[in-house]
């Protein structure tokens, strides 16, 4: 029977960890070149010589000392018996920032391993490191990995293997740093503030574990450590030692690198000009917009033109299927239902694949390049003045992905005021279900525009996302300051492989959406526009659903949205977004809605009910600002802790999209 162990990575955000940890597990996780992505440990296994290996991807922290909700669930891990060996993955182009958290990691005392990775920057920039030396002087194995092109990563296991299996592993044995002789720990503090640790010590050498580490931590003032030693009557602790153990810690760093980076770092130029304007608050903020509007140019122009033969084989498809259901004298109301309301209900949605692919792969390399840590670094002002860290931004552009990651990912936020306020805010943002909704109705009724039709539904959701922020502000008794700590890594070509994933994920889980909700809600809708209370019905006018969708369309009437079949197909939209154009294809009973003709059979019928180009953007402005999706609900419950929240989202939600769609609709009307 295999021995089992537990192997931990951790290490600074947008070190390559995540990278790594796929390298060796082959799991399909979300990778980007950006922090705040990895909000959860993640697992997988392995069996490597006669061991069953557990590898746990850890939430990337700068420190132990924690704050956010990622850096608090690293250090639970880490300090509980679960972990065997720690991987401490370490950024080798960047190692200054990278070795305050080795420091602490080696004052835990537990077997562990520093990964140096991105080797080959470190090449590239001319960086000459002595590995063996930063081995001696930190008393732990050094080995150089370059996680995206999978070198080093047999050394490495084989490195931890051999920690776990040595007795004395814990016990480092780092090299003095200007001699040969064995030290007995890798930094010792200022006579005082060791006084201090020896003092702390003696108190809590029957309660903690490693009372060293504790009475530095003390002296750190980190919160839980506070918590937890309160009542032991230890030294009052100050700033004044805090920043002494801190700067020491510095200065023993810069020492450390003093004495093995050999060679002199060459900077990165491109990296340098293209900053020159993106991280400036005008220009970077225009060049973004411009980047967005140049994604959906890419998504309208390359996505139609491939959705066109999608289109045809859906058609094909479609008159296959009717040929071999008439052959076999199916009855006329399953003929219906597979081809009217199933085909048309789940192939119109995937005739959008392409345009929403073609988002995806953007998205992905403007992530795996490193831009969108300048995003987010831009945003931080901004931010700061709408009383939110500028890590609020980073779901906020998660969002234009996927609403349910982005409401996860509020977790590397530090307040629970501000996680809550980016719940609410998130959903505003164009997820890529709201993607078909803009197609089918820019197409129609903006057919010499429909990607600027499209793009400024993306600029109005950051819009009210960054204004509704600003005014729920003013309802918070206190803001609280947390400063922006992000790295911004160098450019860099974005790796086929990250991009294959994440586009491969995304698109997998919007097949698996078709196939289900989609599939389903096509189904449910179909069955309540052709049977009322006298049964079965070709006049869907007097169908179960027209019967509701006319007793409630009165409340959309100032939004320019009261028409039955607009009713019917917001309600069901709440399952998903892109149920909202299955409901459309359904209830016209229009097969192909994205096709030409499609289009303009719907066209015609709206415009012979009194929807024009005013009510189908008013569309487009509520499908972005009213309830999110049934998964993004979920999410919010789950996140927040409440149910009562999630009830207060819908309502606020519901509330901003109906204020603001009437608005639009009233003034329009002025005009038009």
């Amino acid at each position: 029977m295999s021995e089992q162990l537990t192997i931990g990575f951790i290490g600074n955000p947008n070190c390559g960890k995540t990278t790594l940890f796929n390298a060796y597990t082959g799991a399909n996780l979300k990778v980007a070149n950006w922090p705040g992505v990895t909000v959860e440990r993640m697992e997988g296994a392995i069996n490597e010589h006669g061991h069953t290996i557990r590898l746990v991807d850890l939430p990337g922290t700068y420190s132990l000392n924690s704050f956010t909700m990622e850096e608090q669930v690293t250090r639970q891990f880490l300090e509980s018996d679960q972990v065997s060996v720690i991987i401490d993955v370490a950024d080798a182009s960047s190692l200054e920032r990278s070795l305050y958290l080795t420091l602490q990691l080696i004052e835990m005392n537990k077997p562990m391993v520093l990964a140096l990775n991105m080797m080959d920057i470190v090449e590239k920039r001319g960086i000459d490191l002595d590995i063996h030396r930063l081995s001696e002087i930190l008393g732990v194995p050094v080995i150089p990995v370059t996680a995206r092109k999978k070198r080093g990563l047999k050394t490495l296991l084989h490195a931890a293997l051999h920690q776990y299996e040595d007795s004395n592993a814990i016990n480092h044995q780092p090299m003095d740093l200007h001699s040969e002789t064995i030290k007995e720990r890798v930094l010792t503090y200022s006579p005082d503030i060791e006084r201090q640790i020896a003092q702390i010590e003696e108190k809590l050498a029957s309660v903690s574990d490693n009372p060293r580490l504790s009475a530095i931590e003390w002296l750190l003032k980190d919160e839980e450590t506070t918590r937890r030693y309160k009542d032991y009557d230890l030294p009052i602790q100050s700033e004044e030692q805090m920043n002494q153990i801190i700067n020491q810690k510095y200065d023993f760093i810069q020492a450390i690198l003093n004495e093995v980076l050999l060679g002199r770092e060459k900077s990165d130029e491109l990296s340098e000009k293209i900053d020159a304007v993106a991280l400036k608050p005008f220009w970077g903020i225009v060049l973004f917009l411009l980047i967005m509007a140049g994604v959906f140019e890419l998504t309208f122009s390359i996505g139609d033109w491939i959705s066109g033969y999608v289109e045809i084989l859906i058609g094909w498809f479609t008159e296959g299927v009717g040929s071999v259901l008439v052959s076999l004298h199916t009855a006329d109301w399953l003929i219906n239902l597979i081809c009217d309301g199933i085909i048309s209900g789940v192939g119109g949605i995937l005739t959008f694949l392409p345009n929403i692919t073609i988002l995806f792969i953007a998205l992905a390399f403007l992530e795996d390049s490193g831009y969108m840590a300048r995003v987010a670094y831009i945003m931080n002002d901004i931010m700061e003045k709408l009383g939110l860290s500028g890590r609020a931004f980073i779901p906020m552009v998660l969002g234009f992905g996927c609403t349910v990651p982005a409401i996860m990912a509020s977790r590397a936020l530090e307040s629970k005021k501000d996680r809550r306020r980016v719940m609410l805010i998130t959903p505003f943002m164009s997820c890529s279900a709201k993607l078909p909704v803009y197609i089918l109705f820019a197409g129609m009724f903006f057919p010499k525009q429909p990607m600027w039709a499209a793009y400024s539904l993306y600029v109005i959701g950051i819009g009210m996302a960054l204004l509704l922020a600003w005014i729920l502000k003013h309802f918070e008794k206190e803001v609280e300051d947390f400063p922006l700590l992000i790295e911004l890594p160098a450019y860099k070509a974005p790796s086929a492989h990250t991009v294959l994933v994440y586009v491969w994920d995304k698109v997998k889980s919007f097949l698996m959406k078709a196939g289900t909700i989609i599939f389903a809600a096509s189904i449910v809708l179909w069955l309540f526009t052709h049977f009322s209370i006298s049964g079965y019905t070709e006049d869907i006018s007097v169908s179960f659903a027209a019967q509701f969708g006319k007793a409630f369309s009165w409340v959309l009437v100032p939004c320019g949205l009261g028409f039955w079949q607009i009713v019917v197909a917001l309600i069901a939209g709440v399952s998903a977004k892109e149920v909202v154009v299955s409901s459309m294809a359904v209830l016209f009973q229009v097969a192909n809605a994205n096709s030409f003709e499609g289009m303009q059979a719907m066209h015609l019928q709206l415009e012979a009910i009194g929807f024009g180009a005013l009510n189908a953007y008013c569309m487009m402005l509520f499908c972005l600002l009213y309830v999110p999706c049934l998964a993004s609900l979920a999410t919010i419950k789950k996140e927040s802790g409440s149910s009562s929240f999630m009830w207060k989202s819908i309502a606020f939600q519901l509330f901003v999209s109906w204020t603001v769609t009437t608005i639009v609709y009233q003034v329009g009307s002025l005009f038009v």
